[in-house]
């Protein structure tokens, strides 16, 4: 009787781990970078909106928080149906940038250039490369799904960046 409460309870943390569908390797290290780009541009909006000088550059902050906050949402789901664990925190590397931003004299100008114009820029390609060759249908149309904002997100900045100077 022991033994076989033993190999139910064995069978059934099997049957749970197997639950999570195995992803590939280049699609977990998409989820983590996509999760840490979600979680700076968070932090980065938040800084915007109580750093900002200019109404526009709080604004643009408050659509990152809102636009980034959604899809971490949706990748945290995602992630762990797939049984990949995520950064709960922002990279030590980005976390230097949010500093060396906050810390500009003139933040606004920095902000949208660093956030709004050359972090887009990677992000769009990160989600271009996974929307294209991800090897998980759901991780691909997570990418996909999401990229129209990132690149709405990279456009508003460029408009800021007119009124911020180069």
């Amino acid at each position: 009787m022991k033994t076989t409460k033993i190999a139910l309870a064995l069978c059934s943390a099997i049957l749970a781990f197997s639950s999570h569908a195995e992803v590939s390797k280049k699609d977990q290290e998409f989820l983590q970078k996509a999760a840490a780009g979600g979680l700076y541009e968070v932090e980065a909006g938040g800084l915007a909106q109580s750093k900002g000088q200019s109404e526009a550059v709080k604004s643009f902050g408050a659509m990152l928080v809102k636009d980034h906050t959604a899809a971490n949402d949706e990748i945290k789901t995602l992630a762990a149906s797939k049984g990949v664990a995520l950064p709960a925190t922002v990279p030590t590397p980005k976390k230097k940038r949010l500093e060396k931003i906050s810390a500009d004299k003139n933040f606004d100008k920095e902000f949208v250039k660093e956030v709004g114009l050359d972090d887009h820029k990677e992000d769009i390609r990160l989600f271009e490369n996974a929307s294209n060759d991800a090897d998980d249908a759901d991780v691909k149309a997570f990418a996909t799904k999401t990229l129209p904002t990132l690149k709405a997100h990279r456009e508003h900045a460029e408009g800021l960046r007119s009124s911020h100077g180069r």
